[in-house]
C-alpha cells in the first residue's frame, strides 16, 4: 500500500483478512504459525525499508505502536479492565518516548479531545467498563495514534457498533488520516463501509486475493463473481418480499472465474401477510432501574430504560424495532416475554395480561413466546452438543417424551435451517457464527412458537451470511406462520424484513408507521440521522432503483 492511502481488505469471516494483517506486526504465536514464503517490506517516514518477518522481538517492539499501530475489533477485550483509560494511553506514550508522566498525561488529554471524547479530564480517570462501546473504541484510537504512526491497521473496529456510532468513528478515522498523513489498512466484511472510507480495496476469499482495485471501479465494475455476490446481497439494495441473493447465486467454488453472470436466483415469493387480528397489545409499559439508593437501600433515582411505551402487534406480521444502543430496544423485547419484569403497564397476549400470569401458566406460555438472542455463542451451553441444546426445550415442556422421536424432530429442525444431520453431535465452538445462529433459530422453532423476538440476531454476521439468515427467517415465517418482533440498529435490514417499523429513542417510541414510509419519508430528525448513517447508502442509491 502507498503512503497516506486508505486500503480496505474485505471478505467473509475466515477469508484471511485478520491473519494477513496480524502477520505484519507478528502478533500470531510463533509456536503455531509458519511463514514458508514471502516478505513484508515496510518503510516508515522516509526511513530505510525493513523486512518485518526477519526482525527480532526487540526490533519489533520499537515498531509496534510507534511506526505501525493497530485497532482491534473488540475494544473491551483489548483494554485492561483494572487500569483507567488515561493510564493505558499514558503507558503507550511512555513506552516509546522519553517523556515525563505529566507531559504524557497532557498529551493524553489532548488526544482525547482530538478523538472527540466528551469531558476528557473525567474520562481519563474512568475504567473501560464505565464507557460506552463507541467511547471505548475512541480510547483505542487515541492509544493507536499517540505516537503518530505511519501505518494504522483497523481490524473490524466498527462491526459491533450502532450505525450512527459507526459513522462517527469512520468520519473520525478519515479526519485523523488526513491530518496526520498516515496510511490505513481497514479490515471489514461490509462493502458499504468500504464505500465510505477507502481509496482502494482488496477482496479476499479463503486466503487469496480474488480482486483488487480503486473502490469506485470495484463497486461499479466488479470483475470477479465473488465480489458481485458480496455487493448484491446487502439488504439496502432490495425491496421487501424479494429473496436476497447470496454469493452462491453468482459463483460456486471450483467454477471458472470467467463466469460473469449470476446463476438464476430463486423466484421471489410473497411473504405471509399480516392478519388484522391483534396478537399482542402493549399498554404504557415502563421498565425502570434504580440509579441511586438511599442509606436504607431505597431507590432515590431511576434510569428509565423503557418509558410509557404503547403499541400493537398483529398476527403474522413482522414488526421492526430500531434505534441506537441504549435506547431500550432489548430491554423492551425482554420485558414483553417477562425475562425482565416491567415496572408498570400491561402486556396483553391474546387478550390475557402476561403480568398477571402465574408461574405455572407463564411456563406454559413459554412455548408460544420465544427469543433469538444477539450472540448465539453465549446463548448456547458450551458443554452440551447441538442436538442436546435443541432437545432441551422439548424435554422441559414434555412435548416429545420418546427419545427416538425427539431425535428425529431435532434432525428435521436442523434440515429446516440448512444444517447437516452430522451437526447433532457437534459442540458450539466447532461451528461458525452463522451456523450457531441457525442452531439458535432451530431451538426457538422447536416449540412451534406463535411470537418470536429476534434481538439483533444478524448484527454481527457477514453480509453474505446475514443474507442467508434473513432468507431463512422469511422462509420459516412463511412455513410456520409465527409473528416476529425484529430488533436492530440497522434501518436497512429492518426495512427489508418488516411490515411496520417502530423507531425508539431514549426509552420512548419516536416514530412509527409502514416500513417503506419510515425508510423513504422519515419525519423526525432522529430517524433521518439513523438513515443517513447507513454505510454505503450513497452507493446504494446509484446501484438500486428501490432506494431514493
Amino acid at each position: 500500500m502507498n503512503r497516506g492511502e486508505v486500503l480496505a481488505i474485505v471478505g467473509e469471516s475466515g477469508s484471511g483478512k485478520s491473519v494477513s494483517t496480524l502477520s505484519v506486526l507478528q502478533l500470531l504465536s510463533r509456536k503455531t504459525v509458519r511463514y514458508p514464503q514471502g516478505k513484508i517490506l515496510f518503510s516508515a517516514n522516509g526511513k530505510d525499508t525493513v523486512e518485518l518477518l526477519g526482525l527480532s522481538d526487540t526490533a519489533l517492539k520499537t515498531i509496534r505502536g510507534k511506526d505501525i499501530a493497530m485497532i482491534f475489533q473488540e475494544p473491551m477485550s483489548s483494554l485492561n479492565p483494572v487500569y483507567t483509560c488515561g493510564e493505558q494511553v499514558v503507558e503507550a506514550i511512555r513506552c516509546h518516548e522519553d517523556v515525563s508522566a505529566a507531559e504524557a498525561k497532557a498529551r493524553t488529554l489532548q488526544l482525547f479531545e482530538q478523538v472527540k471524547l466528551p469531558d476528557p479530564a473525567s474520562l481519563f480517570h474512568r475504567y473501560p467498563h464505565q464507557l460506552s462501546g463507541g467511547q471505548k473504541q475512541r480510547v483505542m484510537i487515541a492509544m493507536a495514534i499517540c505516537c503518530r504512526p505511519s501505518l494504522l491497521i483497523c481490524d473490524e473496529p466498527t462491526t459491533a457498533l450502532d450505525v450512527t456510532v459507526q459513522k462517527t468513528i469512520l468520519d473520525l478515522l478519515k479526519e485523523l488520516q488526513q491530518q496526520m498523513g498516515m496510511g490505513i489498512i481497514f479490515i471489514t466484511h461490509d462493502l458499504g463501509v468500504v464505500a465510505d472510507i477507502a481509496d482502494r480495496a482488496l477482496v479476499m476469499y479463503k486466503g487469496n486475493i480474488v480482486e483488487e482495485g480503486p473502490v469506485n471501479q470495484l463497486f461499479h465494475h466488479p470483475a470477479h463473481p465473488y465480489t458481485k455476490g458480496l455487493l448484491a446481497c446487502r439488504p439496502v439494495l432490495h425491496a421487501k418480499g424479494h429473496r436476497l441473493p447470496v454469493v452462491s447465486d453468482f459463483w460456486k467454488e471450483g467454477e471458472q472465474i470467467s463466469a460473469v453472470s449470476p446463476h438464476s436466483p430463486s423466484v421471489p415469493e410473497p411473504l405471509t401477510q399480516a392478519d388484522p387480528k391483534i396478537l399482542l397489545e402493549v399498554e404504557h409499559v415502563s421498565v425502570w432501574f434504580p440509579a441511586r439508593k438511599s442509606f436504607w437501600g431505597r431507590p432515590k433515582q431511576f434510569i428509565k430504560a423503557v418509558d410509557e411505551v404503547s403499541f400493537t402487534v398483529f398476527k403474522g406480521e413482522t414488526l421492526g424495532l430500531v434505534g441506537e444502543s441504549g435506547c431500550g430496544k432489548t430491554t423492551l423485547g425482554r420485558a414483553l416475554l417477562r425475562l425482565i419484569e416491567p415496572t408498570k403497564g400491561r402486556i396483553l397476549y391474546n387478550g390475557s395480561d402476561l403480568r398477571q400470569a402465574s408461574p405455572a401458566s407463564l411456563k406454559a406460555l413459554r412455548r408460544d413466546l420465544q427469543i433469538i438472542f444477539q450472540d448465539p455463542y453465549s446463548s448456547l451451553n458450551p458443554g452440551i452438543t447441538i442436538g442436546e441444546a435443541i432437545e432441551e426445550p422439548l424435554r422441559v415442556h414434555q412435548l416429545c417424551p420418546d427419545p427416538v422421536k425427539r431425535r428425529g424432530k431435532v434432525l428435521t429442525l436442523l434440515s429446516k435451517v440448512d444444517l447437516p444431520a452430522a451437526f447433532y453431535d457437534r459442540y458450539p465452538h466447532e461451528l461458525s457464527g452463522g451456523q450457531r445462529q441457525r442452531v439458535v433459530i432451530a431451538r426457538a422453532l422447536a416449540m412451534e412458537p406463535r411470537f418470536v423476538v429476534c434481538d439483533e440476531s444478524v448484527s454481527a454476521l457477514d453480509v453474505s451470511v446475514q443474507a442467508q439468515v434473513l432468507n431463512l427467517l422469511n422462509d420459516l415465517k412463511k412455513e410456520f406462520g409465527f409473528t416476529v418482533l425484529f430488533i436492530s440498529h440497522d434501518l436497512s435490514v429492518v426495512r427489508y424484513l418488516s411490515d411496520r417499523i417502530l423507531v425508539m429513542n431514549k426509552g420512548r417510541i419516536e416514530e412509527s408507521g409502514p416500513a417503506e414510509q419510515i425508510y423513504q419519508s422519515p419525519t423526525t430528525p432522529y430517524t433521518q440521522r439513523l438513515l443517513a448513517a447507513i454505510p454505503g447508502r450513497k452507493w446504494a442509491e446509484t446501484a438500486s432503483g428501490t432506494v431514493s
